[in-house]
């Protein structure tokens, strides 16, 4: 089950590509942990790819707007450290 949320609501933002296995394993993390968020395709929606270049500074994917920290790639420490910044998740 998804914990996608709409793009309005959600407190994280992540812009990704169907082609992008890394983008997959991402959504596939934040769902096991049970965080919505909203998924941004950069493919099919040129104004998110430009929006994820203007965040990250590249042109690499996935780009994740966790409540404006900004994290390039499946990077599970920096994502588990702004997710707990946050209060998205609880600290262990």
């Amino acid at each position: 089950m998804s914990a996608m949320a709409n793009n309005d609501s959600a407190k994280v933002k992540i812009y990704t590509a169907t082609w992008c296995a890394f983008c997959h394993a991402t959504k596939e993390y934040l769902d096991k942990l049970g965080v919505a968020y909203s998924d941004l395709d950069v493919e099919h929606d040129p104004a998110n790819g430009v929006a994820a270049l203007d965040k990250s500074g590249q042109r690499g994917i996935p780009v994740l707007d966790i409540e404006g920290d900004i994290i390039i790639g499946f990077d599970r420490p920096k994502i588990d450290s702004a997710l707990k910044a946050h209060n998205l998740i609880t600290q262990s």
